[in-house]
């Protein structure tokens, strides 16, 4: 095995990153800021990413020849989203460090496995049942009562492989749709909002969390995130903590996004981790002087963390699918929205093809009526 990089990359050393998504995209771009080459391991030849990187290598995520090649072209490894091979990244942590690791790659990968280390971190997660057959499912209704929301343990996402489970009668529908098995129930909460915080972690320890931010879906995918979420200060301090306690048991070395349910009672669940740059950080490009994506670069390449402070408030509007797109000559056209697109060719229905931030002075987050004139094309 490789010696773990103890000092930081200097200028022109390669980062690599596992993944050509638009993740990937960014943080290969703040990479670029920082001095670095970054280098895309990935199946889409013209992906996102493989648009602005220095190099690529094109293959499988568990090829062992392909990730040999990867691996000797770069100076330390990351990943931009988690449907990639934990085996094929323990082989990567072999020849390269690996941040964050791979064990944190496993665990996030698993919503089971995931749920099980958050607890035993003592953090609040809403009550759940891991369902692997049929009578798994009837003893998780018994159990959590209805209605649940039933999910695949594996490769769910914006909506994905869950189904909610209201009645008795959709036990057997919700079962059989989300085959192949095993599952996890999660009790439905009554939450009053929904909130994630970005949380980096350094070689050293140091960890600094931007501000928690407030999220609403549309059809299961992100749709608005509002920085800094309207909730109390304190339950908006004790969010940070949460994720800072995550990050520290986890011993994370990169940047760590904590998705949340606020309940009705200010009580704080963790919902999901997600061990990269997250959808709901995507405000911090325009509205920080250091963004999420400059954060995960800086961590995994062993430079100091600066305070994760914002200059502005802001509202971030994801662009999903062909209706969205269709604004796009209106969106680069309208003065105060700040347009981030992601160099996809084809824009389907539930696709994420870029989003645009709008900033707002320090303190002065609108109301309802606000975000959507500010919005402009993209009000609903």
């Amino acid at each position: 095995m490789t010696a773990p990089l103890t000092s930081a990359l200097p200028p022109n050393a390669v980062l690599g990153i596992v993944g050509g998504g638009q993740l990937g995209r960014m943080s290969a771009m703040a990479a670029a800021r920082l001095g670095f080459r970054a280098h895309i391991l990935t199946n889409e030849p013209d992906g996102p990413a493989a648009q602005v990187a220095h190099a690529i290598t094109v293959g499988a995520y568990d090829d062992p020849d392909v990730l040999r090649r990867f691996a000797a072209a770069v100076d330390v490894v990351t990943f931009e989203f988690e449907n990639i091979s934990a085996d094929g990244l323990e082989l990567l942590s072999g020849l390269r460090t690996v941040r964050p690791s791979g064990h944190i790659l496993r665990i996030s990968q698993d919503r089971v496995a995931e749920k099980r280390f958050l607890e035993g971190a003592g953090v609040p997660v809403a009550p759940w049942h891991a369902v692997d057959t049929r009578q798994d499912l009837d003893d998780a209704a018994q159990t959590l009562g209805l209605p649940f929301i039933l999910k695949t343990t594996r490769l769910g996402y914006d909506g994905k492989g869950q189904r909610r489970v209201h009645t008795a009668e959709d036990l057997a529908g919700a079962f059989d749709v989300l085959a192949p098995h095993p599952l996890v129930a999660e009790k439905m909460i009554d939450f009053a909002c929904e909130v994630s915080v970005m949380v980096a972690r350094g070689v050293d320890g140091t960890t600094v969390t931007f501000d928690v931010t407030e999220n609403r879906h549309r059809d299961g995918i992100l749709d608005l995130s509002l920085a800094p979420a309207r909730i109390p200060p304190d339950v908006a301090a004790q969010a940070c903590d949460v994720a800072v306690r995550v990050a520290t048991a986890l011993d994370l070395v990169g940047l760590l996004g904590v998705e949340m349910f606020i309940d009705r009672d200010g009580a704080i669940l963790v919902n999901e981790i997600a061990p990269r740059p997250h959808n709901s950080g995507h405000w911090t490009m325009d509205a920080c002087p250091v963004d999420q994506f400059a954060m995960h670069v800086r961590a995994v390449t062993g430079l100091p963390l600066p305070p994760a402070i914002r200059h502005s408030d802001a509202v971030m509007k994801n662009l999903v699918g062909p209706d969205d797109m269709a604004q796009w000559p209106s969106i680069v056209a309208t003065p105060g929205l700040l347009p981030h697109h992601y160099g996809k060719a084809e824009a389907r229905p539930g696709r994420k093809m870029g989003h645009v931030n709008v900033l707002f002075p320090h303190g002065g987050l609108p109301g309802e009526f606000g975000v959507e004139a500010a919005l402009g094309p993209l009000a609903r």
